[in-house]
This record gives C-alpha cells, structure tokens and sequence, in this order.
C-alpha cells in the first residue's frame, strides 16, 4: 500500500504514524516549510502543497498511491483535488484504491440536542460546513463514476496529545462556559487514525460519523480535566453574558448527539470511547503536552 495524505496536520500526522507500519510508502503534505522536518521524523515522506500546484515531486507520489487520504480543508474554490482547473484524479492517482475524505459533523447544523446518524438530513449553518457538503458530494461522486471506494469520516471536536483541556487549564485558557442542555461531540484524534486504517484495511466506502460514544457538555470536560490535574476548575459563566469570537459564539449555535453506531457495526473498536478514559489515559501517559 502506498499512501498520500493531504494535509498532514494533527489528523493525518496521526493517521500517518497509524499507516506506517503496514505501507509501503506514507507521504504527506504540509503548506508550510517549516513542518517538514516534524513529518519527516515520524518516517512520513513530507512535501510542500499549497492546494494549487502540484510539484513533479508530488506528481510522483500520486502517481504510486493506492491510498488517498484528503484532509485539506474545501475554501470558496471548493475541494482542491475537484476544482476545475485542477488535473483529473484518475490521471493523477492511476493506482488508486481507497479513498478518504474528512469531513465534520458539522454538516448537520443545529438539531436542537437530537441524535443524528449518517442518514439525518444536513442543514449546515456556517459558511464552511456548506463547503464541506459540496466537497462531499463531489468525492463521493467520483467514488460512483469511477468505481473506487470512497470514505467520508465525519469527524467531530478532535483533541489529543497537545490539544486538550489540561494544555488549556495550564496555558490559562480554558473556560467553563454554561448553556442549559448544551453538549458537544468530541473524538481523541488517535481513533481518527484507527477508524481510517480500519475501513482502508476492509476497503470500505460510505458515510461515516467518526465521534465518541459520549456526547457530553463542554463544561463538564474541563472540570474532569481540572479533578486529574489536582487544580480547581475555573469559574462557571453564563454563556449569554460571556465574551466570545464570532467563531466561537457559532459553536454554540449548533447542539447535536452524533451516533457512532454504524461505524461500531461494522466492529471498529475506538481506543477512547469516552472523554474521561481518554483525559484518564492522556494524565497517566504523561503525554497531555503532546
């Protein structure tokens, strides 16, 4: 198996080290110079994309991989790998097997605390969650005309090794903001990475929320978080008198239980079902600061 992961940020830094062992060949991509050296210490064959050109180096890569995982993030243009002026994919991955696109749970929008499954319809609320349903759409269209199997990993609030509620508490940063029946959907980014290599391994296709089995308030998170560390957890504040970045007053607009159910089904075990054995693993570890 030969693999390109485009975007080789936190996820498919993760999915990179998950896929070395059994590959041939892992190589990844990063806009900046400055991560190279950091992907190319995991064993990752690192190149520059920009999302727009596509050195002979990069050429080459596609040209050899049987498995593609699509991590950059769709702008206005829309996916980079579906615009119009870029090369077609059966041109350029000739080899190509399996498919993966990340998307976000995002695509749902606001189901006021309901469960969703793969099947609820999608009301996207902000402009990049309608993005992300064009960029959907268009890869799972390709997987159809050209008989690949595709994989859309609707991924919820990643967090992991470096990014979480201790770096948070310890940085000063986090918050206990409270909204009556609020709750948000998280996964550990290291099941990210094994719900992926299991359905390439199984060369399964289809839409699947990739999530924890918890959906759970974001307070509630920090104040476990704040327990393990030994520190008090920081005060609680109504959400409507708090301070917050358009960005981040968003998040709370949308209010869903995602089901994992489907990816269960088909027997992939997540490592860290809950935020408690994840936050539990992650202090023990030692390895929270990533």
């Amino acid at each position: 198996m030969h693999v390109l992961i485009l975007g080789a940020g936190f996820s498919g830094s993760a999915i990179a080290k998950a896929f070395l062992p059994l590959a041939q060949s892992v190589t990844g991509t990063t806009r900046s110079q400055d991560k190279l050296e950091g992907l190319r210490a995991l064993g990752v064959d690192a190149l520059v994309y920009d999302g727009a050109t596509i050195s002979p180096e990069l050429a080459a890569a596609m040209k050899r991989t049987t498995h593609l995982i699509q991590s950059i993030a769709p702008g206005r243009e829309g996916d980079p790998m579906m615009r119009p002026e870029t090369p077609s994919l059966a041109g350029l991955m000739p080899s190509l097997q399996w498919a993966a696109y990340l998307s976000t749970v995002g695509v749902y929008g606001d189901h006021g605390g309901a469960w969703v499954t793969e099947e609820t319809s999608l009301e996207p609320v902000s402009a990049r969650s309608v993005e992300r349903v064009a960029a959907e759409k268009a890869w799972l269209a390709f997987g159809q005309d050209s008989n690949i199997p595709v994989a859309v990993l609707r991924l919820s609030g990643i967090y992991g090794p470096g990014r979480n509620a201790f770096c948070n508490l310890e940085a000063g940063t986090a918050r206990r903001l409270i909204k009556p029946n609020q709750v948000f959907n998280r996964i550990r980014v290291e099941d990210i990475a094994g719900a992926a290599l299991f359905l390439a391994e199984k060369s399964i296709g289809g839409i699947f929320n990739v999530t924890d089995d918890e959906p759970a308030p974001p307070q509630d998170v920090v104040a476990e978080a704040a327990r393990l560390m030994g520190v008090s957890p920081p005060p609680e504040i109504p959400f409507e008198t708090a301070e917050l970045s358009p960005m981040a007053r968003s998040f709370y607009g949308e209010n869903k239980r995602v089901s994992n159910a489907r990816l269960r089904d088909l027997g992939f075990v997540f490592r860290f079902p809950d935020y408690r054995i994840s936050l539990a693993e992650l202090w023990a570890g030692g390895q929270w600061r990533g």
